[in-house]
């Protein structure tokens, strides 16, 4: 009866060990991408944009929730290298991470000179080498850089969910016509969600 015992009390822990085994891998699969949240699209910047403050306190919600949960955080960090370049300047305040979202020591900064953040730089090096295969992105401006982003990631098969509140982006032009940024950052998410990306937002996300 002891021996039955014993093996009952094996069997019932190594079975709970199992079971907790792939929620915990599921859990390393998993990291956050902060794109471009820089002191440029803030009010006094050179190039702001609407919404920008509270998108980044949003952000800042789930860069803590995330945090919280030990999991990754890799923040991209966009540059301007090419001639008539008028924001993101080298050596500028406005260049600099938002103090909304600053990295701490031992996370993963990534400098890129184009939208797309896996062009020319070691994120997808980076993403295979931990196993992640989905992504949680944010940042800014949601119709050049996040959209670019987010498709090369669901290209290189990757899960995006995008933060829709903690994104922004401004208005812009097209054919003569003012185009407004909620319709701008509306159309680009509807855009996304048709394929490449879940559409959530930070309630959503740190609810999980």
């Amino acid at each position: 009866m002891k021996i039955a015992a014993l093996l009952v009390a094996f069997i019932s822990i190594t079975l709970g060990a199992v079971a907790q085994r792939p929620a915990k891998q599921q859990q390393m699969k998993q990291a956050l991408l902060i794109v471009d949240i820089q002191n440029d699209y803030f009010p006094g910047g050179r190039h702001p944009l609407k919404g920008a403050p509270e998108a980044a306190q949003q952000a800042k919600k789930v860069l803590a929730h995330f945090r919280k949960h030990d999991l990754p955080v890799i923040h991209v960090q966009g540059l301007s290298t090419n001639e008539g370049a008028t924001f993101f300047l080298p050596n500028t305040d406005g260049v600099k991470i938002n103090e909304a979202v600053l990295p701490l020591p031992g996370e993963k900064v990534i400098t890129k000179h184009y939208p797309n953040s896996f062009r020319e730089t070691d994120l997808l090096a980076y993403l295979k080498a931990n196993k992640i295969q989905q992504l949680t992105i944010l940042g800014m401006m949601t119709h050049v850089c996040i959209d670019a982003t987010v498709k090369a990631a669901k290209d290189n098969g990757f899960d995006c969910t995008v933060v829709a509140d903690a994104c922004a982006t401004l208005d812009v032009e097209v054919l003569g016509e003012k185009v407004p940024a909620d319709a701008v950052q509306h159309s680009l998410l509807a855009a996304m969600a048709f394929y490449y990306a879940t559409i959530s937002t930070t309630a959503q996300v740190i609810a999980d």
